[in-house]
């Protein structure tokens, strides 16, 4: 699996309409040598499940800003479950609440980044995660 490159979709569920910093993230996703599948805005946990089922992504990070992480994450990870590709890394990052963190990772999600993560831990996280 060293030399397959990493496959990864950055995708902003919700209504939420600000996306610098998921642009940021795809970015040194990209610059560290991923395939990075970036959405756009306003994607439905749908479109996002269907996104990562097409492309075969190993991993897809969900940026949250909006305060609906905890109806948009459960039902990505619901639909991606349901279509049996949950060995799919997933992780979130955006304005998340302490508080919630401990139950999205309850959930199946692999990390929670929130403003102010460090790009390459975010890399490195990814890369250890998928290999």
């Amino acid at each position: 699996m060293a030399d397959k490159k990493i496959r990864i979709v950055v995708a902003k569920p919700g209504l939420d309409g600000h996306d610098r910093g998921a642009k940021i993230i795809a970015r040194a996703l990209r610059d560290a040598g991923m395939e990075v599948i970036y959405t756009g805005l306003h994607q439905t946990p749908e479109q996002i499940a269907e996104t990562v089922i097409q492309e075969d992504a190993d991993a897809v990070g969900l940026s949250i800003l909006s305060g609906a992480h905890m109806t948009l994450v459960p039902k990505v990870v619901e639909l991606l479950k349901a279509q049996g590709a949950e060995d799919v890394i997933v992780t979130v990052g955006g304005t998340i609440p302490a508080d919630d963190i401990g139950e999205l990772k309850q959930l199946g999600i692999a990390e929670v980044f929130t403003p102010g993560a460090p790009t390459d831990e975010i890399v490195d996280f990814v890369r250890g995660a998928v290999r």
